[in-house]
């Protein structure tokens, strides 16, 4: 056993030097990894990895004994260990879906936002196909969750922990695990009361071993109870014991003595930590569950550790975790000894403190918003962050249980409101910190927890913000059809919320599916129907944006004539508004249009049109762009010379060599061609773009203005 001691700073000491007992299985696990399977005896080539499961009680050292043998092979898995987490502290399976997705991070593998579950799978066994690695799997409820995480791949080695069998794999080599050996009891004990209490009076100190079963978290917890007590002899703690004998286990009879000896205020803290989203305890949320300071809280949980009642987490933030063993032993004692109102006050609690670290963290970003300063220097000190650096630390470490508090906030039914606040804040801070992209697995769960929300209570604004946005990661991802589905029900919410913001967006993303799916007819029809609502409510820049977004889709479908009347609409929009930058393009896409109508002079008068128009927004990569497509015009009108000088001032004004691009890039591109100077193109309009989504996509819209 390990059972991994804490020393007097709270800080979890290594398995490494702190390893106790279980020499035996320690010894048989090894010798299973090199035992031949059933397939190799019968003359075929194992499919799968092999699978030694650690079976035994919460706190029985089930964790610690897998790590010591994980330490102990790993120097033969050259492609390293992966660990994971199968079940929630009460228990509640976690989803596979969000195992791989977090097994393939750790493999740096980017897997797609809303990926199902078999999908995320089969990408988790193709990239450790050609791998030797080993996969540590805590706390496994089902035998299904470990069954679809195997490699397929006798070069992995898996290592399961569960409370019982996973019937259904097959060749499972288990071990299951009982009490420590009275040796390795009695010098686990001594690590908490020091030698000498147990040599003066080793009989007792043996009893008390014998009515703890040798279970190791009884035993931590005998031990940080006679340390905290220096002149308890061990005979009273085990006279003490043999009297609790009404508990059913010796866990639950030493965690009642332990719980019983605490004050009043700690005790109640104690009991509260059950409601710690996936048991993950930070000294803000003991304070907010408890109503009491932050130091105050942090100095008990750090008496807590020193009592093995909980676990310091390594971390550059103070962080702590709740043993599983003991949390259904929490939950009980909160359920019959505080009053449900209570506990839902608590909860209410800890969900605002988090809204407001939240608010906080991302107040911090907006460096230039005055608002934003002077909302973050009325909060209180102990909710601030010196930096945005610290903000995001925070947000990173803390993500797990933020996370789970969103779930747990949207699964209790009772706290919508607070939930949905949370939401809010939550999506807007990973969006600040960690940007669209690198959030948007985790933005996907949450926009489905909006969505469960606002069904839930009838609310159809924030139902269509939650489709809008969930349509928007399925369209990112290539799941075009399951988009379009959502954008159409986006719709619907947003009519019956009468919200032009949403039913717009709606109709022009409806547009925007088609057009990925080749339908240019139905994406010309909506991008239509999207456009009268803008023209009917004076919305010049987007009616402009749309017209270039009409004629798009007539060029896809070679109507050219309906895409030039529609670029020039949209060029007399943009006159009108004044953007400099988007008459420049608007200009440019003109010009491609004319060029694939067969009007290459007119197209070469459209392109220096819009060269001037780019100078004078002074977009230098969409002046090189212009450039290139003048070089091929001139080219197609066969003069070289002056192709050679404008491809030159194309090289100046990127500060890079061009020239050497595809071959046949002087020649007339197809619609959907890939040429050097339609991506120069793409690069410029993608980053004028980019600044909108972030802004407007994962944003709901239906939150207070003071959140």
């Amino acid at each position: 056993m390990t059972d991994q001691a804490v020393d007097a700073e709270g800080v979890r000491l290594s398995c490494e030097d702190h390893f106790l007992g279980r020499t035996r299985e320690l010894k048989e696990l090894r010798a299973d990894i090199e035992r031949a399977g059933l397939d190799t005896l019968a003359g075929r080539k194992a499919p799968r990895a092999r699978v030694l499961l650690i079976a035994g009680r919460p706190g029985s050292g089930r964790t610690a004994l897998a790590e010591e043998l994980v330490r102990a092979v790993a120097e033969s898995y050259g492609d390293g260990v992966l660990r994971a987490r199968l079940g929630e502290p009460d228990g509640t399976p976690v989803p596979v879906a969000s195992v791989a997705r977090e097994l393939l991070a750790a493999l740096e593998v980017q897997a797609p936002a809303g990926a199902a579950e078999d999908e995320l799978s089969e990408a988790l066994r193709q990239a450790l196909a050609d791998r030797r690695a080993l996969l540590l799997l805590d706390d496994a409820v089902a035998a299904e969750q470990v069954d679809a995480l195997l490699p397929d791949t006798p070069e992995c080695l898996v290592v399961a922990v569960s409370g019982g069998p996973l019937t259904g794999i097959a060749d499972v080599r288990p071990c299951t695990l009982g009490g420590l050996d009275t040796k390795s009891a009695l010098e686990l004990l001594s690590r908490h009361t020091g030698s000498v209490r147990i040599t003066v009076d080793p009989r007792a100190a043996e009893q008390l071993v014998e009515i703890c079963q040798a279970h190791p978290a009884a035993l931590m917890l005998a031990g940080g109870w006679l340390a905290a007590r220096p002149k308890a002899a061990v005979a009273d703690l085990a006279k003490q014991l043999h009297a609790e004998s009404d508990e059913a286990t010796p866990l639950s009879r030493v965690f009642k003595l332990v719980y019983t000896s605490l004050p009043a205020p700690a005790a109640r803290i104690l009991r509260l930590l059950s409601l710690a989203p996936a048991g993950l305890v930070d000294p803000h949320t003991a304070s907010a569950l408890a109503g009491c300071s932050v130091g105050g809280a942090r100095s008990t949980l750090d008496d807590f550790v020193a009592l093995g009642l909980l676990h310091a987490v390594p971390s550059s933030l103070p962080e702590y975790e709740v043993p599983g063993c003991l949390h259904p032993l929490l939950k009980a004692l909160a359920d019959s000894q505080d009053r449900p109102a209570e506990l839902q006050l608590a909860r209410a609690r800890m969900l605002e403190r988090t809204v407001r670290l939240l608010q906080s963290s991302r107040a911090i970003t907006e460096t230039d918003s005055a608002d934003a300063r002077e909302k973050l220097q009325g909060m209180p000190r102990s909710l601030r962050f010196p930096s945005p650096r610290a903000a995001e630390d925070w947000l990173r470490i803390r993500k797990p249980a933020l996370l789970a508090a969103a779930r747990l906030a949207v699964a209790d039914g009772e706290l919508d409101t607070l939930a949905r606040r949370l939401m809010s804040q939550l999506v807007r801070a990973m969006v600040a910190h960690f940007g669209t992209k690198a959030a948007a697995a985790d933005l996907y769960g949450l926009h489905g927890l909006v969505l469960d929300v606002a069904e839930r209570r009838a609310l159809p604004r924030e139902k269509a913000a939650a489709l809008l946005n969930l349509a928007d990661l399925d369209a990112q991802t290539g799941r075009t059809r399951e988009a379009l589905a959502r954008y159409r029900a986006a719709l619907d919410a947003g009519r019956e919320a009468n919200d032009p913001y949403a039913t717009g967006r709606a109709m022009e993303s409806v547009g925007g599916a088609y057009l990925e799916l080749g339908d240019y007819d139905r994406a010309a029809d909506w991008y239509g129907r999207a456009l009268a609502q803008r023209l009917a409510r004076d919305e010049r820049a987007e009616a402009a944006r749309l017209y270039g977004r009409i004629a798009a889709a007539h060029t896809y479908a070679g109507r050219y004539g309906e895409a030039v009347r529609n670029w020039r609409a949209a060029l007399a929009g943009h006159r009108r508004t004044g953007d400099l930058a988007a008459h420049a393009r608007a200009l440019s896409e003109l010009a491609r249009v004319q060029e694939y109508a067969g009007h290459p002079e007119e197209s070469l008068r459209t392109c220096q049109d819009a060269v001037e128009w780019a100078r004078r927004a002074e977009d230098l990569r969409l002046q090189a762009a212009l450039q290139l497509r003048i070089a091929d015009t001139l080219e197609h009108l066969g003069d070289p010379a002056a192709a050679q000088l404008h491809r030159g001032t194309a090289e100046r004004l990127l500060g890079e060599d061009l020239s050497q691009g595809e071959p046949g890039a002087s020649q007339s591109e197809e619609r959907t061609g890939e040429r050097t100077r339609e991506q120069t193109e793409e690069q410029a309009e993608e980053q004028a773009e980019e600044p909108k989504q972030d802004a407007d996509a994962y944003e709901i819209r239906s939150t207070s203005a003071e959140d």
